[in-house]
């Protein structure tokens, strides 16, 4: 089974919900592992920037309208910075899921092989990004959170107006409940967060 991952929005400290991505691990394991570290924040300080890493506290610093918004950078807060788990940036792991869709997670970047912590959810379908950007995942709740993150007053440089935070994020990891009668049994998600 594929990791699932989580993020608690806020705009201007007022909760507006939770997106829950899955990530391609089964595609692409090196870029999910990326974002699934990213969420838990369990990787620690990073080698580059000494800062946690970790998307708690981050922003949406990029949101264009039909067709994405974007976040990932902790250390700088405005898309110039970021760090991935593995030190510095990394190499396009391959370009197998395509951009077909809307509430698809795929890595920002500056070019070939600069993959850090940056990414972006896409609003709509933007085939136009296939071979350049990774998709390593997808809103598979939440989606309407996205929506509102989409429908932002923004600068003329795409900018949101309003802070838009990842107030809490993490994994969500799927535990066998313990049973209480031989018989039965259930499966249940909990989190576990940064």
């Amino acid at each position: 089974m594929n990791p699932r991952c989580f993020f608690d929005v806020e705009i201007d400290n007022k909760y507006i919900g939770r997106m829950i991505f899955e990530l391609f691990a089964d595609v692409v394991p090196k870029t999910a592992n990326n974002f699934r570290l990213l969420c838990t924040g369990e990787k620690g300080f990073g080698e580059k920037s000494g800062r946690m890493l970790c998307y708690k506290g981050s922003t949406f610093h990029r949101v264009i309208k039909s067709f994405m918004i974007q976040g990932g950078d902790f250390t700088d807060f405005d898309g110039t910075g970021g760090e991935s788990i593995y030190g510095g940036k990394f190499a396009d792991e391959n370009f197998k899921k395509k951009h077909n869709v809307p509430f698809l997670l795929s890595m920002a970047n500056a070019g070939p092989n600069t993959n850090g912590s940056q990414f972006f959810i896409t609003t709509a379908p933007a085939p136009h990004l296939d071979g350049k950007h990774v998709v390593f995942g997808k809103v598979i709740s939440g989606s309407e959170v996205a929506s509102i993150v989409e429908n932002s007053m923004c600068d003329s440089n795409h900018k949101p107006y309003a802070d838009i935070t990842i107030a809490r994020c993490g994994e969500l990891v799927l535990q066998k409940a313990k049973k209480k009668k031989p018989v039965s049994s259930s499966e249940s998600e909990s989190e576990s967060e940064s």
